[in-house]
C-alpha cells in the first residue's frame, strides 16, 4: 500500500478527470474517516447516556473526531489488514483519555454502512442541486425556442414539423421525473442503526444490563445524533438493495441524459446540422483532419452514460449474492461502484448543463430541412380537408401516395420538389379542396398543433417543482 500518487502510477480518471471536487471529497479517504469518527462520537455519546461512559471520555473523542492520520493508519492497516480497526487505533492513540471506549459494542459495519448512508445522501444532496440547474436552463432554452418550428423526425425519417421548445421539453420533462426520483431516494436513505455483529443487538444488550436503556433506544440515540434513520431489520449490514435503488436512480438520469446527448450528435452532423454543441474558438476537433468540429461532450456523456447503466447489475449481484447474515464480496467493488457512480452522474450533469446553455440553432440549417421534407408531412391536412368536403378518404390516401413517391424520388435525385404542383393539378383532389386553398394546406410552416402552448405549461410545472 503506498499513501503516494502521481501521473507515474495508474489513477482512476474519476480522480481528476471526471467528475467534480464536491463529490470527490465526499467520497475521499478523509471525510469517510471523519464520518466514521463521527458515529463513533454518536455512540459514545448514547452511552454517557447509559451511564458506562464518562463525560470526559465523550469529550476527548469529540476533540480529536478531525485530527485525520490517513499515514498513520495506512502503516498500521499494513500490519493487521483491516482497515477500520486500524482507524480505531490511530483514533485510540490520538484519545488518550476516551480511546479506550471507542467501538464499545459495536462490530465495523454498525460504523461503515451508517458512514455510507451519511455520504450517499450528501452526494444526493450535491447531484439534485446540479440537476436543477440544469433544469432550469433547459427551462431558459425551452421558453426561447417554443415557437421555432422545425422538422420531427421518426424512424430517423422526416415525420411532421415540431418546435425545437417542444423537443427540449421532451428532455425536460423526463430530467424533472428524474429529479423527482433521486429527491424521493435521498429521502429514503436509512443507516444500518447500532445492531451489532448479525443484527440482533445482542453486544449492545448485554453492555446495558443493569441500566434503564434499551438497545433500541440506544440505536435511537444514536441515530438521532447523526440525523440519520435506521432500517427496522439488518443483518450485519443494512439491506444491499439500497445500493441497488440508488445506483438504478442515478442509471434513470444517465438514461435521460444519454438520448439528449445522442440527439445533439444526429442534429449535429452536417446532412441535417440544425443543432451543435458549443465549440471555443481555440478547441481542435482532430489531430488528422483540421476542419472537424466532433460532438466531444456530447459524445463523452454518452460514453460515461452507458458506465454508469452498467452498474446496477453489480449492485444488484451484491443484494441477491448478500447470502444468510452477511457475506463479504459486495466490500471491494462496493469501494469502486458507489463512488464512481456518483462521480459520473456528476460529470453527466456538469457536461449536459454546459451542452444546453451552449447549444447553437442553426435557422438557417432549419429552414432548409423544413422546405425539403415539410410538403410531405402536410398532405396530412390536405387529406383531412378533402375527406371533410366529402372525399373517400382511403381512394384520396392513395393518391397522395402516389404522388409523394414521386416527389421523393425527385427529392433524393436533388431536384426541386414537385409535389405541390402535382397535388394541386389533380382532379381527384380539386374536385374536393380548390387549387387556392391546397396550396395554402400544403404550407407546413405552422402545422405544429398545440406544442408551443404545451413546451410552455411545461416550463411552468418545473419552476414549481424546483421552487
Amino acid at each position: 500500500m503506498s499513501d503516494t500518487f502521481t501521473h507515474d502510477t495508474h489513477l482512476s480518471p474519476f480522480t481528476w478527470r471526471y467528475g467534480g471536487d464536491e463529490i470527490r471529497h465526499l467520497w475521499s479517504e478523509v471525510h469517510k474517516r471523519r464520518l466514521w469518527r463521527r458515529v463513533w462520537v454518536a455512540l459514545a455519546s448514547a452511552q454517557v447516556e447509559a451511564g458506562f461512559v464518562t463525560q470526559a471520555q465523550l469529550a476527548d473523542l469529540r476533540a480529536h473526531a478531525d485530527q485525520i492520520d490517513i499515514e498513520r493508519a495506512h502503516a498500521i492497516e499494513r500490519e493487521i489488514r483491516h482497515d477500520l480497526m486500524a482507524e480505531i487505533k490511530t483514533y485510540a492513540e490520538q484519545c488518550s483519555i476516551g480511546g479506550g471506549i471507542i467501538h464499545l459494542g459495536a462490530t465495523s459495519m454498525d460504523i461503515e454502512d451508517n458512514a455510507d448512508a451519511l455520504r450517499i445522501r450528501e452526494s444526493l444532496a450535491v447531484l439534485l442541486e446540479r440537476l436543477r440547474a440544469l433544469l432550469l436552463t433547459i427551462c431558459d432554452r425551452i421558453g426561447a425556442e417554443a415557437d421555432r418550428v422545425c422538422m420531427a423526425w421518426t424512424h430517423l425519417q422526416p415525420a411532421e414539423p415540431t418546435t425545437v421548445g417542444y423537443r427540449l421539453a421532451f428532455y425536460a420533462q423526463d430530467l424533472a421525473a428524474d429529479y423527482a426520483a433521486l429527491r424521493e431516494v435521498r429521502e429514503s436513505v436509512r443507516g444500518k442503526g447500532v445492531k451489532g455483529a448479525v443484527g440482533t443487538s445482542a453486544s449492545y444488550a448485554e453492555l446495558l444490563q443493569g441500566t434503564t436503556m434499551t438497545p433500541a433506544e440506544l440505536e435511537a440515540r444514536v441515530m438521532r445524533e447523526l440525523g440519520l434513520e435506521a432500517f427496522a431489520i439488518t443483518h450485519q449490514t443494512y439491506p444491499r438493495r439500497q445500493d441497488w435503488v440508488v445506483i438504478s436512480a442515478l442509471a434513470g438520469l444517465a438514461m435521460t441524459i444519454h438520448k439528449l446527448a445522442f440527439d445533439v450528435r444526429l442534429l449535429q452532423s452536417p446532412p441535417i446540422g440544425e443543432w451543435a454543441e458549443p465549440f471555443t474558438s481555440g478547441q481542435v476537433g482532430s489531430s488528422a483532419m483540421p476542419f472537424k468540429r466532433n460532438p466531444i461532450h456530447s459524445e463523452n456523456i454518452d460514453s460515461l452514460a452507458r458506465y454508469l447503466a452498467s452498474l446496477p447489475g453489480v449492485a444488484w449481484g451484491n443484494a441477491a449474492d448478500n447470502l444468510l447474515e452477511r457475506t463479504l464480496d459486495d466490500s471491494a467493488n462496493r469501494r469502486i461502484i458507489l463512488p464512481q457512480a456518483f462521480l459520473c452522474a456528476d460529470e453527466l450533469l456538469l457536461r449536459c448543463e454546459r451542452v444546453v446553455r451552449g447549444l447553437r440553432i442553426d435557422d438557417d440549417a432549419i429552414q432548409r430541412t423544413l422546405a425539403r421534407y415539410g410538403i410531405f408531412a402536410a398532405t396530412e391536412r390536405l387529406l383531412m380537408a378533402a375527406a371533410r368536403a366529402g372525399g373517400d378518404r382511403q381512394a384520396l390516401h392513395e393518391v397522395i401516395r402516389e404522388h409523394s413517391q414521386t416527389a421523393w424520388a425527385a427529392v433524393q435525385r436533388g431536384d426541386a420538389n414537385p409535389l405541390a404542383e402535382l397535388l394541386v393539378s389533380d382532379a381527384r383532389i380539386t374536385a374536393h379542396v380548390p387549387p387556392d386553398q391546397a396550396r395554402a394546406l400544403l404550407d407546413a410552416s405552422r402545422y405544429v398543433g398545440d406544442a408551443p402552448e404545451r413546451a410552455q405549461a411545461l416550463v411552468e410545472r418545473i419552476r414549481r417543482l424546483l421552487d
